[in-house]
């Protein structure tokens, strides 16, 4: 496959392992409308590549990622915002059916959308610097690029929503104590802890850990079946709203 025509997002292969990072260290890789759309399209060209049989996914520089790039969102039109939601779907359903499994090395904070990428991955590996959050609801949108899945399956409905209704960041303990993520790890190790699992991966039977993958996936393929279409509706609605308007041009002017 050929990598290099992407811009935001950086990859290196050693044997069958593929390790693919967010690339806007400079706005601690906050997902940009080009960086979305390559989002949009990696996990299904991952998916096609006979070469990989596992991959990592982390941030480049001091963040996982910090969710989407509000100034995106300041003069999006409505052309924009249809792209926007067609292909928010699309980066779900690919990386759940990507038939590798995947590891995330979450190097530092992972926020909104940048939180969902991470807890869509089969196994999650958390710096104990980073803070997790799906802050969704503080610039007056519905958690629905995926959180509303996600969180309930891992953490359970009541844990979840405490969470996604309130938009509250939690430690990289507290992620791991409540079971959101696999296990926590000096900020150091933590993308060649990730590596390393992915390694063990790679030179398993293909054909046994990807079909156990495809086999949990059925539940987490349901869940996005019930709740994303549903969610990523509510949230389109919800940027025509004062609310979020207003929340996007008081944090524009905060920076």
């Amino acid at each position: 496959m050929n990598y290099a025509k992407y811009e935001t997002l950086a990859f290196s292969q050693e044997g069958a392992v593929l390790t693919v990072k967010l690339n806007r260290p400079e706005a601690l890789n906050a997902v940009s409308e080009k960086l979305h759309t390559e989002l949009s399209r990696v996990f299904g060209e991952i998916a096609a590549d006979r070469t990989v049989d596992a991959v990592v996914l982390t941030g480049e520089g001091r963040a996982f990622s910090a969710g989407g790039d509000l100034e995106w969102f300041r003069n999006i039109s409505g052309l924009q915002l249809d792209a926007l939601f067609i292909e928010a779907r699309k980066i779900i359903v690919d990386l759940v059916d990507l038939p590798q499994p995947i590891v995330a090395a979450v190097n530092g904070v992972a926020a909104g959308l940048g939180a969902t990428l991470a807890l869509f991955c089969d196994v999650v590996y958390v710096a104990d610097g980073a803070k997790i959050a799906d802050p969704h609801v503080r610039i007056g949108v519905t958690a629905g690029d995926g959180g509303a899945a996600i969180w309930p399956l891992l953490v359970g409905p009541a844990r979840a929503k405490e969470y996604l209704m309130t938009g509250d960041a939690m430690t990289a303990a507290e992620a791991e104590r409540i079971g959101l993520v696999n296990k926590v790890l000096p900020a150091a190790e933590v993308l060649p802890a990730a590596q390393a699992l992915a390694q063990r991966l790679a030179r398993g039977s293909r054909l046994a850990i990807r079909s156990t993958k495809l086999s949990v996936n059925k539940l987490v393929r349901d869940a996005v079946s019930l709740v994303l279409d549903t969610s990523l509706a509510l949230e389109k609605e919800c940027f025509s709203t004062p609310f979020h308007k207003q929340a996007i041009e008081a944090f524009a002017n905060k920076r």
